[in-house]
């Protein structure tokens, strides 16, 4: 019996949230537990302590992410990656439904994180899957404003004037590096690829209170030295549509994100890569195939996880299919 690695699939992660909707399970079949109020996020792939992910085909399924990378190491997520990271999965992939828009936001960097939470800190991107008319992410601030003028404006309730909007279009791509303040507005279905991290500081919540009653806690001084205060530049970008061909999206120390629009079967070749790879199903449905000719089909909203030590993939779709491709330079 083979028991070399291959594509990894795993089991959503659901979290039930304020602000979420039903599209994860009415789009994606994701098996919302029933009594859920609203399903805000379905953990793709997490190596977060209390939320690490299972894996739920081949031979390896009932096995944790971690449990994996301590057996493979360098052969499931690279030899680099492995020295940087040693067992922590260093990326964290969901798929989000804004029902309602959600708090602002903003994440330290790698330096204060690790200083306050010994943690990683959390630049991450968007991909909007798809949005609502005039459905909008609020991203960084409209000028350059100062410290005073943000607490001052936090005070009197009127820190939306600060904020810069930006519409949210289907396949719009937004990058947010930690240090900018952020939200995801109502209506919005997004794909999140961002560094493993769950640390978030809460600095407005639209005054909202929760199921008991309070308002829930904010994060105002943890914020306040990690907030750029610059005006945000360019920080959308709606990439042209090429077809059988790889468009970059992102590129960061922390991840690179290519999207691959097929209608044709493509080869990719990752000998020189030294790191896993992601594919994340946004559209139609794909067979990866993989080794000598054995083949996992991949549809709508799932992600499965290409271990590094396989090398040569192709990717052969059933229909006109679109893929996130994400891995670590």
């Amino acid at each position: 019996m083979n028991h070399s690695l291959y594509p990894l699939k795993f089991k959503p992660i659901l979290k039930e949230r304020i602000w979420g909707g039903n599209k994860l399970q009415s789009l994606f079949g994701k098996k919302i537990p029933k009594g859920t109020e609203g399903c805000g996020e379905s953990w793709e792939i997490s190596g977060i302590e209390e939320d690490v992910s299972t894996v739920q085909n081949g031979f390896l399924a009932g096995n944790s992410l971690n449990e994996l990378i301590e057996i493979y190491m360098g052969d499931l997520v690279g030899e680099k990656v492995y020295e940087k990271f040693g067992e922590e999965f260093p990326l964290l992939i969901k798929l989000i439904d804004a029902n309602e828009t959600l708090s602002i936001q903003v994440h330290p960097d790698d330096e204060i994180a690790k200083k306050r939470h010994h943690a990683y800190g959390k630049t991450e991107m968007w991909y909007i899957i798809d949005a609502e008319p005039n459905s909008e992410i609020i991203t960084g601030f409209k000028r350059d404003i100062t410290t005073d003028e943000y607490l001052r404006a936090l005070k009197n309730d009127s820190i939306n004037e600060l904020l810069h909007r930006e519409k949210a279009i289907k396949n719009d791509v937004f990058f947010i590096p930690a240090g900018r303040v952020h939200a995801i507005g109502k209506g919005i279905l997004l794909a999140e690829i961002q560094q493993t991290s769950d640390i978030t500081y809460r600095i407005f919540d639209w005054n909202r209170i929760d199921s008991s009653g309070k308002p829930r806690e904010l994060h105002t001084d943890l914020a306040i030295d990690v907030i750029d205060f610059n005006q945000s530049k360019n920080p959308k970008t709606h990439p042209t549509e090429e077809v059988n061909k790889t468009t970059e999206l992102a590129s960061c120390p922390f991840f690179t994100v290519n999207r691959l629009i097929l209608t044709n079967s493509i080869q990719r070749d990752y000998n020189i890569l030294d790191s896993f790879v992601i594919f994340l199903c946004i559209d139609g449905q794909c067979s990866i195939i993989y080794g000598s000719g054995e083949s996992e089909i991949m549809k709508q909203g799932e992600l499965v996880l290409i271990p590094a030590e396989l090398k040569n993939i192709i990717i052969r779709p059933m229909s006109k299919c679109t893929i996130l491709e994400i891995y670590i330079k």
